[in-house]
């Protein structure tokens, strides 16, 4: 679709002029990085866990400015808990890390990943930008895999099972295994490990494996199967910024042999946000990060001439007829309650209390350090019992919005939605945390606005306010504070709602969504 974009954007064109990048690259929540060089051009794939469509993709020309292109997997076609059926639910299920790779023998983008710690579904696609199809099902977990693409075709996929490291070859039409080996036994030099990424250099294969949050392991052998020696890549290394150590990401080569590590830190709230390194590879075949007073670089000289890409910042008016690919609905949404076309229509698609159950949930991820999220709303669809707006969403989650009741429209500022982090049930549906304001009669269109700090450092607060003119804003309620366990894993998004607590019937119709850093 067309998006209104703002010309480059400042973080783009900083490291253009300074020719060094800096690190994060991207403070977006993209966690599980998968990172693949494909004839020149970079493409980065993702977790979503319960966000639909799943695991988006990114593409760069230098390995530092970042756009969104696409998803590999369109709908979440799991099981009904992630339709939000029958009252069911899939908090923190969906897509973990998986495997992202392009086939040259068959012309295919491939992607795959184990769903629910059972069935392991691979999804394929003639262009990186789709259509993407689900290719086959196999009936075994590969748990946090990679895949590698041999030279003569043949298909490998490094996984975890039973806390060990694993190597499966799969068939040469990619639809079930042809045999599978345990590589590496848990041991008490690393733990346990997980994460896994596989890769060939100079005629070694090469297995990235992660000791959750702290550290980085790489094995390598002269075969597939192994058997396999070991290196520490990382461990407990400084980041450059304040957050988690860097950990669990994968290697790529930038061309004509010079590779940069992409790992991500913890940092919530905002989620798991991508860091960029070189590397170094050392006579004994090994490759060490290039690091900067024995910690993570903040800078780096730029692996390539600076490509600046549309700015993440600006104005989306949700022309043409479908969702640009930043956006991701919380759990599959009902397709017949949505419309895009100048503007985007959200019909009622729940009867329900409770945000978190309610389906049609749109949401966008924060862009920090901080950043703010304003929506022009049009509220003349309302049906008594409604309540349409912008939330700041996570497991505890605050909302600006307009609720119809009577008759009379008001605006209101919710705070404490909270979900259980044992079992992702919902405790509390929220209440309000200033006076509602009522609004005159026949008011016809709100701006809401919600301004975001998720930098580690900061007071990690929201800000919630609206406007009758799209110029004044007023706030309404104090500053939100943001949960920053890592439990949901998922850091905290900008999401739109529509839900009715009475009857389906009413709508509501988005004009514009503006984000600003």
């Amino acid at each position: 679709m067309v998006l209104s974009f703002l010309l480059v954007g400042v973080l783009a064109l900083l490291p253009a002029l300074s020719r060094a990048f800096t690190n994060p690259v991207i403070w977006n929540d993209l966690a599980d990085v998968e990172i693949r060089n494909i004839n020149g051009v970079f493409y980065y794939s993702a977790s979503t866990m319960h966000y639909s469509p799943g695991a988006p993709i990114l593409r760069s020309y230098d390995l530092f400015n970042w756009e969104f292109i696409g998803h590999s997997v369109p709908s979440l076609d799991f099981g009904s808990n992630y339709d939000m059926a029958n009252g069911t639910r899939a908090y923190v299920e969906g897509v973990w890390a998986s495997f992202f790779n392009f086939n040259p023998h068959t012309n295919l983008w491939m992607w795959g990943g184990c769903i629910d710690f059972w069935h392991s579904y691979i999804y394929t696609a003639p262009a990186v930008t789709g259509p993407w199809t689900q290719h086959t099902q196999i009936y075994k977990c590969y748990y946090d895999a990679g895949m590698l693409i041999d030279d003569d075709g043949s298909m490998y996929v490094s996984f975890v099972q039973n806390n060990n490291i694993w190597v499966a070859q799969l068939t040469a039409d990619a639809t079930a295994e042809a045999s599978s080996q345990e590589v590496f036994p848990q041991s008490d030099t690393y733990g346990y490990l997980e994460g896994t990424r596989m890769y060939k250099r100079n005629g070694y294969y090469y297995i990235l494996a992660d000791h959750p949050s702290t550290s980085e392991i790489v094995f390598k052998a002269s075969s597939p199967f192994g058997p396999y020696t070991s290196k520490v890549l990382v461990d407990t290394v400084s980041p450059p910024l304040t957050a988690g150590p860097p950990h669990q990401g994968g290697i790529v080569d930038a061309g004509n042999d010079t590779w940069y590590y992409m790992a991500f830190v913890d940092s919530y709230p905002g989620g798991r946000i991508p860091i960029l390194a070189p590397l170094t590879w050392g006579s004994d075949g090994f490759p060490s990060v290039d690091l900067v007073n024995g910690g993570w670089g903040s800078s780096y000289a730029n692996p390539l001439a600076a490509h600046p890409v549309p700015s993440l910042t600006g104005t989306d008016t949700f022309s043409g007829t479908s969702l640009g690919p930043q956006w991701e609905w919380n759990h599959n949404p009902d397709t017949t309650k949505f419309s895009v076309n100048n503007g985007l229509t959200l019909k009622t698609a729940t009867v329900t209390p409770d945000l978190y159950s309610a389906r049609n949930t749109l949401t966008h991820r924060i862009l920090g350090p901080s950043s703010t999220a304003t929506i022009k709303l049009a509220l003349g669809g309302m049906a008594d019992g409604d309540r349409a707006g912008l939330a700041l969403f996570r497991d505890h989650t605050g909302w600006v919005g307009v609720a119809r009741d009577g008759g009379a429209l008001a605006v209101r500022m919710v705070t404490d939605v909270d979900l259980s982090q044992t079992g992702w049930t919902t405790t509390n549906t929220g209440a309000d945390g200033a006076s509602p304001v009522a609004l005159p009669k026949g008011a016809a269109t709100i701006w809401l606005r919600v301004k975001a700090d998720i930098a580690p450092a900061s007071d990690q607060t929201a800000q919630f306010s609206y406007s009758t003119d799209g110029s004044k804003f007023t706030n309404i309620g104090g500053p939100f504070t943001m949960e920053n366990s890592w439990n949901f894993f998922m850091g905290y998004r900008f999401g739109i709602f529509n839900y009715a607590t009475v009857a389906l019937g009413g709508s509501v119709k988005v004009s514009e969504f503006t984000l600003s850093a």
